[in-house]
């Protein structure tokens, strides 16, 4: 039986900067999910970009480290990277409000979960009319919610995008039962 690396009761919060084990630690807590208790119910919405910088892929999707069988529900959110992609403020902004409404779609589609594991939480809420309770309000039912979310200063700190996301992550944690913080 794989070894759960979080509680898989409640909801957790994975916090940090970018490339401390977000995404690899949600596919544990996912892959112990499924071998405790099956596709049943499971529900993963996959909002990650994929970026480069330098060379090496930051974070990315889920699906890199497990396999997400078909009987999941797996929304996948084609997402911008809005401060990577961006040349100006603006055009970040504009990339973060089509990622809310591409992502408002998922989240509409989403099928009431028993479980659910969500791979880069804040990414459709760092428009400035993105709504995190569409999130919150999904994982409210379910028994177990794995997320996890950017948290640094290192793409920024004053840029909107940025400022929303922080607005963001500490709503959930806010709402969370509970956060690890990974550096």
């Amino acid at each position: 039986m794989t070894d759960s690396p979080v509680p898989l009761s409640g909801t957790t919060l994975l916090a940090g900067p970018s490339q401390v084990g977000k995404t690899r630690t949600t596919a544990r807590a996912f892959e112990a999910w499924l071998d405790r208790h099956g596709t049943d119910g499971v529900v993963v919405l996959e909002f990650a970009p994929e970026v480069e910088r330098d060379g090496e892929l930051l974070g990315g999707r889920l699906d890199r480290f497990t396999s997400v069988p078909d009987d999941v529900w797996h929304g996948v959110l084609d997402a911008h990277a809005p401060r990577a992609d961006a040349t100006s403020d603006d055009e970040a902004l504009a990339l973060a409000r089509e990622n809310a409404e591409h992502a408002r779609t998922v989240l509409e589609a989403a099928p009431k979960p028993t479980a659910v594991f969500v791979n880069d939480a804040t990414i459709p809420f760092q428009a400035d009319h993105g709504n995190v309770s569409l999130l919150v309000d999904h994982l409210a039912d379910a028994e177990c919610a794995v997320l996890n979310a950017f948290e640094s200063d290192e793409l920024g700190a004053e840029n909107p995008v940025s400022r929303r996301e922080r607005d963001v992550v500490g709503t959930l944690r806010e709402r969370v039962d509970r956060t690890i913080n990974l550096e």
